[in-house]
């Protein structure tokens, strides 16, 4: 009787490993490419890539893996919107500014000169309507984005000789790209457009004089210290600078509803991680530049006056001529000064008072 019934149970308890299995087997499997702008040396913005990755795939039991890729080991970093849109692979992570030569909008993406800060883009891509403007203008690459990621206010980079007024900025031959490069150029510089592991040789060769790249944490493992020493604060061109991550819209669609879900949760995550990552890294390594002789210098106010000047100009001149980026514009600006008048209430209060002067 007692072996009767072990047996019966030993058969209910195959049968149901069997079922469990087959189920399992019946689960789709989902294997991607992901391609990102920025080396494995760059750990926090590489990194983001692998974090969702890494998300995506607990999440989902192992069922939904993306394989990330560092820049140039598929594609150049500034081709990212090109591989996804043409099915080299399913989805990229980036820097919308990198392409504003295909659709000048997609400088509202990462962020513009004197725009708006981390917490306040955020605010516009999730709750002021941001990212469905910017979706419209991905849609016509046939991709679909996410906001992932931010280094938040960047430093206004590094130059080999101290920029006291406008005129010293004559010629110099500087390696920032988008819309800060159209900004700088107006004001006499020559920008330059450079990878990240082209940007020290270029450097150290005297090919450029001066380099932007991201903050203390970046710039001290790409070594710019070293050939540089004048190190500027303020970046006014990117007060934040969202990455973000693109997927080719006929793959999301083939994806389950889960892996979807999934996705959508690691980039939400990955959004907010990052920034907390820059804001834990980013004092530490400026105190290391600091002590290795760095010297800190802030703008000029007549640099940054005239810069806000050309940036408006800059904005109004291309508002002009193209619908689709004036349409983005107008409804960013007009949250910029929303958002501008109440951190001046409560955020600037407070740290003009609280925070120390240097």
């Amino acid at each position: 009787m007692r072996r009767r019934s072990f047996l019966k149970g030993l058969g209910v308890g195959l049968a149901a490993s069997l079922s469990y299995r087959a189920h399992a087997q019946a689960q789709p499997q989902v294997r991607w490419r992901l391609v990102s702008s920025y080396p494995k040396s760059l750990d926090t913005l590489y990194g983001g890539a692998e974090d969702l990755a890494k998300r995506v795939s607990d999440l989902t039991g192992g069922r939904f893996q993306i394989r990330v890729y560092q820049a140039g080991e598929i594609v150049p970093g500034g081709q990212v919107l090109d591989a996804v849109q043409q099915g080299t692979v399913e989805a990229g992570h980036t820097y919308g500014p990198f392409y504003v030569g295909k659709n000048p909008a997609l400088a509202f993406d990462g962020g513009v000169p004197f725009g708006m800060t981390y917490r306040q883009h955020n605010a516009w891509m999730l709750f002021g309507g941001g990212l469905e403007l910017l979706r419209e203008v991905y849609a016509d690459f046939g991709v679909l984005q996410f906001p992932g990621g931010n280094t938040g206010a960047q430093m206004g980079g590094w130059f080999r000789k101290e920029i006291r007024t406008l005129a010293d900025l004559k010629g110099l031959r500087m390696r920032i790209p988008g819309l800060g490069g159209l900004v700088m150029g107006r004001l006499g510089v020559v920008p330059q457009t450079l990878a990240a592991g082209d940007i020290y040789p270029a450097l150290e060769r005297g090919t450029i004089d001066a380099t932007e790249f991201s903050g203390p944490y970046d710039d001290e493992k790409l070594g710019f210290y070293k050939v540089a020493r004048y190190y500027y604060y303020p970046s006014f061109w990117e007060p934040s600078a969202q990455l973000s991550f693109l997927v080719s819209q006929r793959e999301w669609a083939r994806l389950p509803r889960e892996f979807q879900e999934a996705f959508q949760v690691a980039a939400q995550e990955v959004n907010l991680t990052m920034m907390a990552k820059y804001d834990a890294q980013n004092p530490k390594a400026l105190r290391r530049l600091l002590a290795a002789g760095v010297r800190l210098r802030r703008w000029p106010t007549e640099v940054m006056r005239k810069a806000l000047e050309e940036a408006r100009a800059l904005y109004e001149e291309q508002a002009a001529k193209d619908a689709t980026y004036k349409k983005v514009y107008t409804a960013y600006w007009a949250f910029r000064e929303e958002e501008y008048r109440w951190f001046a209430v409560a955020e600037l209060a407070y740290e003009t008072f609280a925070f120390p002067t240097l």
